[in-house]
């Protein structure tokens, strides 16, 4: 007899013995339940039979309330296809479908599919370093190489370098693919985002790489910009280019199929164009660069 047969025949001997006795406060004394639930009890088995008497199954108190299904949808592809917090999948279904919804409610989505852990290998690395941001345009610049690897037509290994720059107070960046990892490509490199950048230029910091060594450095200024070179082992403090890396791996190149260097820059530039005009950015509360560069120059 399974535990819900079992309730139903204590619910027809309290019942039964109310019957009895013809005492329904003592019958209810007797069993130990409450008279309220004895006439609820009795209505449902005088109209249903026993049938009355199974235990409703559990419903949401407000099904209205729930998260459609679309929406939910929506959630998890942004969870599986770019790793998404949920902070961010608020920021994103906000700015381009018009979904209002909390973070705790996507959170609770991702916990009810198991898609509340991101994959092992993308959890945030701790520092002991304290976060600065600096306020005005052009100020700082970070600057630094992403090591990329292809797969050719023939399966050949094809190694590429994207040079990187970004903005420290705008998160504004520039991009590039070169062949060749060179302080002739890193001199480059630098010609490029002044014309591209849409400020000054005060300083420019990297690393110790061979590519942004003498040439580089001189280069740099001639130009009237300061070079300065972080502590070797602190990657931490280029952080904000390190950072813009990962979700280069993430939300770009994971998604990309090599198919020669034509279309690998076109593509890169349009992702360029993205995160700068159209991703919603954490530092920014949900902004894009360029919308916290307007701010900033208003």
């Amino acid at each position: 007899m399974t535990n819900e047969e079992r309730d139903i025949q204590r619910k027809l001997r309290v019942l039964q013995h109310a019957e009895t006795i013809g005492n329904t406060r003592k019958a209810c004394r007797y069993f130990g339940v409450g008279r309220s639930s004895f006439y609820r009890w009795r209505d449902a088995y005088q109209k249903h039979g026993e049938a009355g008497l199974e235990n409703a199954r559990s419903i949401p108190k407000n099904p209205a309330n729930q998260t459609p299904p679309e929406i939910i949808e929506k959630v998890l592809y942004l969870r599986r296809k770019y790793h998404l917090g949920p902070i961010r999948i608020v920021w994103y279904l906000a700015r381009y479908h018009g979904i209002k919804i909390s973070d705790a409610g996507v959170y609770r989505i991702l916990k009810r599919n198991g898609l509340n852990r991101l994959p092992r290998g993308t959890r945030m690395r701790k520092l002991h370093t304290k976060r600065y941001q600096k306020q005005a345009p052009g100020h700082h610049i970070q600057v630094d190489v992403k090591f990329l690897t292809f797969k050719g037509k023939k399966g050949e290994r094809v190694r590429r370098f994207q040079y990187t720059a970004i903005d420290d107070a705008t998160r504004v960046r520039a991009l590039k693919i070169y062949e060749k990892h060179t302080q002739a490509n890193a001199i480059d490199f630098i010609d490029h985002i002044i014309e591209k950048f849409p400020f000054r230029i005060r300083e420019v910091r990297t690393d110790n790489g061979h590519e942004f060594q003498a040439k580089f450095h001189w280069h740099v200024e001639d130009l009237g910009i300061r070079h300065a070179y972080i502590k070797r082992g602190t990657p931490q403090l280029n952080g904000k280019v390190e950072r813009s890396h990962r979700s280069d791996q993430q939300e770009f190149y994971q998604l990309l199929s090599y198919k020669g260097d034509v279309d690998l820059k076109a593509k890169l530039n349009e992702w360029e164009r993205f995160y700068n005009f159209a991703r919603p950015h954490g530092a920014h509360n949900g902004q894009t660069p360029y919308e916290a560069l307007r701010d900033k120059l208003q």
